[in-house]
């Protein structure tokens, strides 16, 4: 075990925070409850971005930027969205700055009207959508944007739950009903994919309850992940809005019929909680492990040696290795840009960012296996003379630990892909038999608070019912996380009152 950072079954909040500094992902702001978003972090941000995006545009979704701040009295008019969101809200109050007598600053300036910090944008998109849309003919309106939001949480922690955070939020108008319940589901599947595929964490997909669902939604669905200790992790929501955006900010289209209708409208987003999810999904005692899809890089060659003759042999052999499992012509753009430095980064595949980068600096082979193990890359390459000799490397996968030989011969980047599609495969295979066999089907409120006490899903028939979930909530600290979208079919009595249902829920404690 690391010793800068303590084990899961020890402490598992610490070790998380302790693989985020290890790994140099986040670091705390001057500004309580927000945090800085370092390199190593903002490239897996920047990573899930790509590949997000890559899949909105597939989708006919194109991106724009709305503002940050938006007038109080949008919140005003859409009442359950303002009733949803007013306790969270950073309000900005006055337009300027002046020094008191003894040289402070204080505010000076109040402005006509507070303006909030978006928490969520849906009420200024209505407002532009209203002056945008006339007619059928302008739908639908597919638009997303990436920005940051503030929500004023009491109780934060780095990526999960933080004051300011980045996010993607999608915003769609349309002309029917059907076509906004149809937008709805396919972007919580464009979601769920995305987790599975490039996150490696298996999610499930669902409806959220009443009593759980977004402020000013028709309905709410979510992907719902589970974490190494057990816990619930939201990751992904999409909204069905059904007409009350619309109708609270007039948005009205000519319809076929020659009458003026409102619109169907749908929200959706993910935020870079996913980054947390990607650590607790995978990680262990050693540091931060990554999917090799999200990994910026991919691969950490590690020469290793002792005399200066062992040196300049290995290295050679190294750079050759670089050429091979990227190409000559990568290599030769790398020498050329990073001449003089100790790391010489190779990109494997310019569209992802993707690169293999030679450790040159000195020290102990040791402390560089260290070094990139905390980081979570992939794969790192081994070489010593003896390798040289003949003409092979160790590689080790960060993932299991596995050590395996391979002849220098075999390394290009058709193998580089094929060892990442593996390792992508049987992470997501490991996390999905995790929480497989950390679910539970139940059939009384016992059994079912028994289950709870010990972590994991617990399936269950249970009645949607606002008052039984409260009392749920208070005695197990546990929610309604989805009524999954997979049920057994027939009908069974709910677990709590014994009524007839044709639902199963998830429940779980939940991040």
């Amino acid at each position: 075990m690391a010793k800068n950072i303590v084990s899961r079954a020890q402490d598992y909040p610490q070790w998380y925070l302790d693989v985020i500094k290890a790994a140099e992902l986040a670091d705390y702001s001057p500004v309580r409850g927000c945090m800085v978003i370092r390199p190593a972090g903002y490239a897996l941000w920047e990573a899930i971005q790509r590949d997000l995006d890559r899949r909105f545009k597939e989708t006919g979704h194109v991106n724009a930027y709305f503002p940050l701040l938006i007038p109080v009295s949008f919140l005003e008019r859409e009442a359950q969205h303002v009733e949803g969101f007013a306790m969270e809200c950073a309000v900005v109050t006055h337009s300027s700055l002046e020094k008191d007598e003894t040289g402070h600053l204080k505010p000076r300036s109040e402005l006509p009207e507070p303006l909030v910090i978006r928490p969520t944008s849906e009420t200024l998109f209505g407002h532009m959508y209203a002056q945008w849309i006339q007619s059928y003919r302008d739908l639908p309106v597919l638009i997303n944007q990436w920005a940051n939001v503030m929500r004023w949480e009491m109780r934060t922690r780095l990526f999960l739950r933080t004051a300011e955070f980045l996010w993607q939020e999608g915003h769609t108008a349309h002309e029917t009903a059907q076509e906004a319940q149809e937008e709805t589901l396919r972007m919580l599947g464009v979601y769920a994919s995305f987790a599975e595929d490039f996150l490696a964490v298996p999610v499930v997909q669902g409806r959220k309850t009443e009593s759980e669902k977004f402020p000013g939604a028709d309905t709410t669905y979510a992907i719902e992940a589970m974490m190494q200790d057990r816990k619930a992790l939201q990751a992904g929501t999409s909204h069905n809005l059904g007409q009350n955006f619309a109708r609270a900010f007039d948005v009205k289209f000519l319809g076929r019929d020659n009458q003026l209708q409102h619109c169907w409208t749908t929200s959706w987003g993910v935020s870079t909680r996913l980054i947390g999810a990607l650590i607790m999904a995978h990680s262990d005692d050693e540091g931060l492990i990554l999917p090799p899809r999200v990994a910026p890089t991919l691969a950490a060659i590690v020469p290793i040696f002792k005399t200066d003759e062992e040196k300049e042999k290995v290295l050679a052999y190294c750079r050759e290795l670089a050429g091979a499992l990227c190409g000559a012509e990568r290599l030769a753009a790398a020498e050329k840009r990073d001449a003089g430095r100790e790391l010489l980064t190779v990109f494997t595949d310019e569209s992802a960012c993707q690169r293999v980068v030679l450790d040159m600096r000195e020290g102990r082979a040791v402390e560089k296996h260290y070094h990139w193990e905390q980081r979570g890359v992939p794969f790192r390459l081994e070489v010593g003379p003896r390798d040289v000799d003949k003409s092979a490397f160790v590689l080790k996968t960060r993932f299991d630990g596995t050590k395996t030989f391979h002849e220098k011969g075999s390394a290009s980047p058709d193998w580089l892909r094929e060892q990442a599609n593996l390792v992508q495969t049987r992470m997501l295979e490991r996390a999905r038999t995790f929480r497989e066999e950390n679910t539970v089907v139940v059939e009384s409120y016992d059994e079912m608070k028994a289950a709870l006490a010990k972590g994991g899903f617990v399936r269950c028939w249970f009645r949607e019912d606002p008052e039984v979930e409260a009392r749920i909530k208070e005695e197990t600290k546990a929610t309604v996380r989805v009524i999954p979208f997979q049920q057994p079919g027939g009908t069974g009595k709910c677990v709590v009152t014994g009524r007839e249902t044709s639902e199963q829920a998830i429940f779980a404690l939940a991040y």
